[in-house]
């Protein structure tokens, strides 16, 4: 006798994440102009009526894609410090040069981050929410090079340095075909980093 799998509902946490996780792929397959009601839908396999159940709109759901997306990009950070030891150069080193390796260096992150970063500057939500991810990516450092350097007492202008430096890098080793290779990347923001400290 041939046994028949049952339907099983998603759970409303997992379909409401389904759904940020589809509207993420879709900013980085079709970019802002592309991200509708029905393409995040189409992409997560649900019917449209769906996106309206969890979020206001096609701006929330992109808001949330982005904590979301911030938010695997936090954990791998914590990930690569807390594999770099207890040593703070060590430590502050693994978190700038974890965005030249995978899962940050990525192409198809990059273009879920590029479609966030164009609507930084024409939607104020998606404003504040850039300059809080971008706000904790900073504090990090801080962090990290006041472990390293106490005596400096103020890291912010390093941080905005470090963060700008490692932006660029990431651009072009995540765009592909970049003249330098992720150790050549480490290799330029250890330089940086000793001479900013």
């Amino acid at each position: 006798m041939a046994q028949h799998q049952s339907f099983t509902r998603e759970h409303p946490d997992e379909r409401r994440q389904s759904l940020v996780e589809a509207t993420a792929r879709c900013l980085a397959r079709h970019g802002v102009a592309g991200t509708s009601v029905r393409a995040i839908c189409a992409e997560a396999g649900v019917s449209p009526g769906l996106l309206r159940h969890y979020f206001a709109g096609v701006t929330d759901a992109i808001a949330q894609a982005y904590r979301w997306t911030g938010g695997r990009v936090e954990q791998a950070l914590a990930d690569a410090v807390a594999a770099a030891g207890e040593e703070p150069r060590a430590r502050l080193l693994a978190y700038l040069s974890a965005s030249f390796r995978p899962p940050i260096a990525d192409p198809a992150l990059l273009a879920t981050w590029l479609a966030f970063w164009s609507m930084t500057p024409v939607n104020d939500g998606i404003g504040q929410l850039h300059q809080q991810i971008y706000g904790q990516f900073r504090t990090g450092i801080e962090e990290l090079i006041l472990a390293v350097n106490p005596a400096m007492g103020d890291a912010r202008l390093p941080a905005i340095a470090l963060t700008a430096l490692i932006d660029g890098l990431w651009l072009e080793l995540s765009l592909g075909k970049a003249p330098f290779t992720p150790d050549d990347a480490e290799r330029l923001v250890e330089k940086w980093l000793d001479a900013l400290l």
